[in-house]
């Protein structure tokens, strides 16, 4: 039976091989970001005590329950949201998370703003984009992305790049595509794209994280999270 461990070498080699083979040499595999949420703390000491870093949740209750403690007892761990932030959030997952994937409208970037200005932190942001026009996705629309980064460049937000979610059952490749012109366009050098099922054709375009849950940890469950 595979390990987490096991699990974690091979998505880690996979990343490297598939770098080398269609990259210049110049270009850094991207950051692989392990997908914890519904995970128990035990699943992710795992991961960790094999080399993992950065690890990505989805809600913010469920990340302080699990990664203060953590934390309180020394791990080294970056820790990056990948789930909509909701305002009333914003306090926590400032004083948590040291990268926001998924910043995709005003009233979230005013909010941001000003609870990074009490607190002095400044956790890096990325701007989500609904690429398929999913009702029910979160997400800033494509036509309106652009002028959504600089609103917030001018805020003094420091947005360091673009993440999506293509829609399920459908070829990622035309939104990766786009997602990286408009990046590059907008002089953004991040770019979160590419999950379990994609993560090698992310690494096509660029992607600077993948994130990457199921191949590492199995199949989500609904669990209790484990006291640590």
């Amino acid at each position: 039976m595979r390990t987490i461990a096991d699990n974690l070498y091979h998505v880690l080699n996979e990343i490297t091989a598939v770098t080398k083979q269609i990259l210049p040499a110049s270009i850094m595999p991207p950051i692989l970001v392990a997908v914890s949420k519904t995970k128990p703390v035990d699943a992710i000491l795992a991961a960790y005590q094999a080399g993992q870093q950065h690890f990505g949740e989805n809600k913010v209750q469920e990340a302080l329950q699990k990664f203060v403690p953590l934390r309180q007892r020394g791990l080294n761990l970056t820790l990056h949201l990948i789930g909509p932030l909701q305002t009333n959030k914003v306090a926590d997952a400032v004083s948590l998370f040291d990268v926001i994937h998924t910043l995709d409208r005003e009233k979230l970037a005013i909010a941001l703003k000003n609870e990074m200005q009490v607190q002095q932190r400044y956790p890096r942001l990325l701007v989500q984009v609904n690429v398929g026009r999913e009702p029910q996705k979160a997400g800033i629309m494509p036509e309106n992305a652009a002028t959504f980064v600089e609103e917030c460049r001018a805020m003094g937000l420091p947005i360091q790049g673009l993440m999506c979610i293509p829609p399920v059952n459908t070829d990622p490749r035309p939104h990766f595509e786009w997602l990286q012109n408009s990046a590059h366009k907008l002089n953004l050098p991040e770019l979160s794209i590419g999950m379990s099922n994609d993560y090698k054709l992310a690494i096509q375009y660029q992607a600077t994280y993948v994130r990457v849950g199921t191949a590492i940890f199995g199949a989500r469950e609904n669990k209790t999270v484990l006291a640590v």
